[in-house]
């Protein structure tokens, strides 16, 4: 059974990760944070000579996109905490019908069931707290 039950987990975790890939991104655009602002102005202003004001361009573009891709990364795995606690919730309510009356298994099932509710809690509470700080800074 408990074996059976790790399998599915496993599963569980290799699916969401598969899911979760892409929201995080492509390897075209992780090219394109390094040389998409650096080429266009590049070009323009090298007949002035100046390159300190192409390397300007390039260090907002540049933060501007590892803003977007640090954002899109601690969001995802917030997520992929949450779905971790909601699946120790649902493994922790399995364990609590299937205790039998054995009051240790029950006391070990409640405990699976508090600390996945706490750690719920504290993903939900990180992704606003990221979100919120991730828009104030944006501006």
């Amino acid at each position: 059974m408990k074996q059976r039950l790790l399998t599915y987990i496993k599963t569980a975790i290799v699916t969401v990760g598969l899911v979760a890939m892409p929201m995080i991104a492509s390897p075209a655009s992780a090219i394109d944070v390094f040389t998409a602002g650096c080429q266009a102005s590049g070009s323009g202003s090298s007949s002035s000579g100046g390159a300190s004001s192409s390397g300007g361009v390039c260090g907002v573009a540049q933060q501007d996109d590892f803003k977007t891709l640090m954002g899109k990364i601690i969001n995802t795995l917030l997520i992929v905490l949450g779905m971790i606690a909601v699946i120790m919730i649902v493994i922790g309510g399995i364990r609590y019908t299937t205790s039998n009356g054995d009051s240790a298994q029950i006391k070990s099932a409640k405990d699976t069931i508090l600390y996945a509710v706490v750690g719920l809690v504290v993903a939900i509470m990180a992704y606003a707290i990221v979100n919120f700080v991730l828009a104030s800074v944006k501006k």
